[in-house]
């Protein structure tokens, strides 16, 4: 999946190492802000000293970011994984536009409108006396 936006908030790299098997690791979150009428914030992470250093994203930055959704669970409590593989460095989509991996809907034609059409409807006459039908319309 991709997403293209802005970078607005790069969080400190976190480190530790695997109990597992005892190599270190290094992961660090990003937040990117796709634009649009209503904008929308996804934070994802890099995994790894390598691609941290290779992609070196900085801040107010316009990317592209390619990455892979997982979930996993702790005690009963599901989390969302979103870790990217890839950055492309580019231009942000204008606001109009539908945000990348989205797909866009077709544009909508309006019909012309005839040009004796009136806003409202022609009011009615009221019913004759004896009339059965009794609705306003």
């Amino acid at each position: 999946m991709d997403l293209t936006g802005r970078i607005i908030a790069v969080l400190p790299a976190q480190s530790g190492v695997s109990a597992r098997t005892g190599s270190s690791w290094m992961s660090q979150d990003y937040v990117i802000e796709v634009p649009g009428q209503y904008p929308k914030r996804c934070v994802f992470r890099l995994f790894g000293e390598d691609r941290i250093k290779q992609f070196n994203i900085q801040m107010n930055e316009d990317v592209t970011v390619q990455f892979d959704i997982d979930a996993h669970e702790y005690q009963g409590r599901w989390y969302n994984d979103i870790r990217a593989f890839n950055i492309i460095r580019g231009q942000v989509a204008p606001a109009a536009a539908p945000a990348a991996g989205a797909a866009p809907f077709p544009p909508q034609q309006a019909a012309p409108a005839p040009a004796s059409a009136a806003p409202f409807p022609p009011t009615q006459e009221p019913a004759a006396e004896g009339s059965t039908d009794d609705l306003p319309f």
